[in-house]
């Protein structure tokens, strides 16, 4: 859906020489599904996605969507676009209902997509109310709305939950969830790692305008066998472990086993007269790894 080549960035620095934001980034969106794009903030995430909408031209590399390559073909593709890059502007006196109706006439949607759009984004019941009446989840929701109103294949989402609380995230999350079991693909920027591996099914890290890595969320993790064990006497814990085999590791006195087998912890334990608390496997988690592959990244930056 998504192919970039080689892609660079050069803005004209404060003291006149280049300061680059995207460096030969090689970029690959599969089709279906939720694609996350995560990097600090500056790391170039918004500067890509503003050069494949045609909203900045690139200094090197190759641009392709759906196959074309763009800005030359963007006429031709970008109908079957959605994006939210920034912050939406809708009429504050009008309901959310009446700006989706005029915007799908100025775009020549049939306002029969107007109500499929409102259900998508789960506005029903509050689309007669008026947007300045919207809570900030609300007009992001109604924000995607608007790009549902072109029927997309790709949906570009610039940090859609940034500045939400709590429960804005988690309809946006549930929003997007439900575009991407849907069959559009969703190119989701963000810097949330956690709501982001609910929802992404692959993803791309990037960092200083680099790539660090991309691939299927769950290749990118990898499988771990460690598990936390929580007993009242952790110290004489990890000595019985040890003398079964299991090679524990004591830290601030919390105990991690590494074992295919998490009974034998149970029972080596059971049968030295130790109770558990709690025996919890420890699953890699996205936000660890973009912060173990970032901060590398600065340390040879």
């Amino acid at each position: 859906m998504i192919e970039t080549t080689g892609l660079r960035k050069e803005f004209r620095g404060r003291k006149g020489g280049p300061r680059v934001a995207v460096q030969n980034l090689d970029l690959a969106v599969p089709a279906g599904g939720v694609h996350g794009f995560l990097g600090p903030n500056g790391s170039g995430k918004t500067t890509t996605i503003r050069m494949l909408l045609g909203l900045a031209r690139p200094t090197n590399g190759t641009m392709r969507l759906f196959g074309q390559p763009v800005p030359e073909h963007l006429p031709e593709v970008i109908g079957r676009v959605g994006a939210v890059v920034e912050s939406p502007k809708f009429s504050p006196s009008f309901s959310g209902r009446l700006n989706l109706e005029l915007l799908s006439d100025a775009i020549g949607a049939p306002r029969s997509r107007v109500d499929a759009a409102i259900e998508t984004v789960n506005l029903t019941g509050r689309e007669d109310d008026r947007y300045k009446g919207y809570s900030l989840g609300m007009k992001q929701r109604l924000a995607i709305a608007a790009t549902l109103l072109k029927d997309p294949d790709l949906l570009i989402l610039d940090e859609p939950t940034n500045g939400l609380d709590p429960a804005g995230i988690r309809e946006i999350r549930e929003t997007i969830r439900a575009l991407g079991d849907s069959g559009v693909t969703v190119l989701l920027s963000s810097h949330i790692l956690a709501e982001v591996q609910q929802v992404c099914t692959s993803a791309t890290i990037i960092g200083n305008g680099r790539l660090l890595a991309s691939g299927e969320v769950q290749d990118l993790l990898g499988s771990s066998n460690a598990h936390r064990v929580v007993t009242p006497d952790p110290a004489r814990a990890a000595e019985v472990l040890t003398r079964a085999g299991l090679s524990p590791s004591l830290d601030a006195g919390v105990l991690r086993v590494e074992t295919d087998d998490a009974s034998s912890v149970t029972r080596t334990l059971a049968e030295a007269g130790i109770w558990l608390s709690e025996l919890t496997p420890l699953r890699p988690d996205l936000e660890t790894f973009f912060l173990q592959l970032t901060d590398a990244d600065k340390l040879g930056a």
